[in-house]
């Protein structure tokens, strides 16, 4: 019967005596992102596992033939269903078996009347709606989230499902509501503001409805994955890029305040994605810190005060809304960099609390994570293989927040246009070359790529900042936009299990030393000239046009990860 099926087909085998939730049935049986699951009773493949269960019916054939369980010897048998004995061969057989969490509802098949009679008793107890909607929102979210989003975004969600809408679309609203709620900044206008921050939020309840509507109706993609992951960004610089023309309008140049807000943002991710990394499958990984936080989860209010001191996207958003409403743009900016900086202040203080009082081997796979955060470019690939290798568990950080500290030092304190910072640029390289000289397993080595990325968007700010150069600062907005979407773009590549962009991209755009050294290149030789602004543009747009048509190929590709990213709440 399954070879009547076509192969490019998902198969599902479901005994007749099932009695449980739909919901049950829709976990395990429809969920795209895995390709074989089961529940009790009941198991699916998809056509990459097709080939598995095969294999399964044969060794399970062969099985019952001798009189044998099915599955690895020694493993307990927890479903004697012939779905379960297929599913426990294709675990055996080496193809993993997903088996979602149910909670409360019931999947069951029972073999008495007695068990049958207590299974329909549990499934007319529990309603299959109501957990269904519970599901579709997140288990750790914000204050600000949790409490005044989630509470009816769910049901909008719901209704989205019944009318047929997809995530995507959601998504693509949300986006399309946050550029609208730019424009109306952009008109520099009371009533303009007013606008975009109503619109704001209204983008913002759009953001969280995509995701619930995904896991309400399980329609995860690859296509979600990749609107998911960036367009939060895109909205959210978008909008400062509007406060600042709308602030323009009014007589009030705050670009470098709206391109620092933006460069601050990038650093505190990049800080949480390369701890992330660094530490997710660590051998030991446990730390007097850790315990405490642990502790501290146990009391309710530390939890939802500890999740709003990071000032998490709901927050900020809400933050950025009301502000926008009844003050002025500088004012929101300076709110940003005030609250984002302190929220940077205190996650960082705790991750290398934790990092200096774990016990921790970190891994290959961490290690080569980090080096791709680390961003490379041919320069720093070249000083890495023929230059000395430090010894020392910290030499890794501290030569990168040297060689950080030394190029921003040098954009601040040379004069505009001095072949210094060149010079400068070029230490920056060689010493950025030396930090990833070897692998970077040491306890803080996740500073690495936070070091470069602060070093490359600080440059850039300084630099533009300084030109006195009519459009630079914008020029310089768009580069670092452009250049921080590449990033993001390694982040959720590396989180889907895909790895990093091909290298020739990284070499193409230069790797972030060699970007930086462009950069200063283009101060000494436009000095004071609006041939800096031009040429910071045409930088922008080409470092734009390569990552945004591989990034597109890559994520609409059959190779792309099937998941729609829960993300951070920041």
């Amino acid at each position: 019967m399954i070879s009547a099926v076509p192969a490019d087909h998902r198969v599902a085998l479901v005994d007749p005596r099932f009695i449980g939730h739909v919901h049950a049935l829709r976990l395990g049986l429809t969920d795209p992102r895995f390709p074989a699951a089961a529940v009790p009773g009941a198991l699916t493949a998809q056509p990459e596992a097709r080939p598995a269960l095969v294999r399964a019916l044969d060794t399970a054939t062969a099985a019952v033939g001798a009189g044998t369980p099915p599955g690895a010897p020694g493993a307990p048998v927890t479903d004697r269903t012939v779905p379960g004995s297929l599913a426990a061969a294709m675990d055996a057989g080496g193809t993993e078996v997903r088996r979602p969490e149910l909670g409360s509802l019931v999947a069951a098949v029972p073999t008495d009347d007695a068990t049958r009679a207590e299974a329909e008793s549990a499934l007319a107890s529990v309603d299959d709606e109501a957990v269904r909607l519970r599901s579709a929102v997140k288990a750790h979210d914000g204050f600000f989230t949790t409490f005044f989003i989630s509470p009816y975004s769910r049901y909008i969600a719901r209704w989205c499902a019944r009318r047929g809408l997809t995530p995507n679309q959601v998504t693509t609203a949300s986006l399309l509501t946050a550029l609208i709620a730019a424009g109306c900044a952009a008109t520099g206008t009371r009533g303009g503001y007013v606008a975009a921050g109503v619109l704001l939020l209204l983008s913002f309840v759009l953001d969280c409805t995509d995701g619930q509507l995904a896991r309400y109706s399980l329609q995860y993609s690859t296509m979600g994955a990749w609107l998911d992951a960036t367009f939060d960004r895109a909205k959210e610089y978008a909008y400062y890029a509007g406060l600042a023309l709308g602030a323009a309008r009014g007589g009030d140049d705050v670009w470098a305040l709206a391109l620092g807000a933006m460069v601050l943002q990038a650093c505190r991710h990049v800080i949480d994605f390369s701890f992330n990394e660094a530490n997710h499958d660590a051998v030991a990984n446990s730390s007097p810190t850790a315990a405490l936080s642990t502790k501290l989860d146990s009391v309710g209010w530390t939890v939802w005060v500890r999740r709003m001191i990071v000032l998490p996207i709901g927050e900020r958003w809400a933050m950025i809304a009301v502000l926008t409403a009844v003050t002025t743009p500088r004012i929101v900016f300076y709110a940003l960099l005030v609250g984002c900086s302190f929220a940077a202040c205190y996650t960082t203080a705790g991750r290398l609390l934790r990092s200096l009082t774990r016990k921790a081997k970190r891994t290959d796979r961490a290690a080569q994570a980090l080096a791709d955060l680390a961003d490379s470019g041919p320069l720093a690939e070249a000083v890495a293989a023929v230059g000395p290798r430090l010894g020392g568990s910290w030499s890794a950080p501290v030569t990168a927040l040297l060689a950080g500290a030394l190029m921003i030092a040098s954009a601040l304190t040379q004069p505009f246009g001095s072949w210094h910072t060149i010079l400068a640029a070029v230490v920056y390289a060689m010493l950025s070359g030396m930090a990833v000289s070897r692998p970077l397993k040491g306890a803080l080595d996740w500073l690495v790529p936070p070091a470069f990325r602060a070093a490359e968007y600080c440059t850039v700010l300084v630099l533009a900042a300084r030109s006195d150069v009519p459009g630079a600062l914008p020029a310089a907005f768009g580069l670092v936009s452009a250049v921080a979407y590449h990033h993001y773009d390694t982040v959720y590549r590396i989180r889907g299990g895909t790895g990093a962009p091909p290298r020739w991209l990284v070499r193409t755009i230069g790797g972030h030393e060699g970007r930086t050294l462009v950069v200063t290149v283009f101060a000494a030789v436009f000095t004071r000239h609006s041939t800096f602004t031009a040429a910071l543009t045409a930088l922008a747009v080409a470092v734009a046009l390569v990552v945004l048509v591989e990034s597109i190929r890559f994520w609409v590709s059959s190779g792309a990860p099937a998941v729609h990213d829960e993300g951070e709440p920041a």
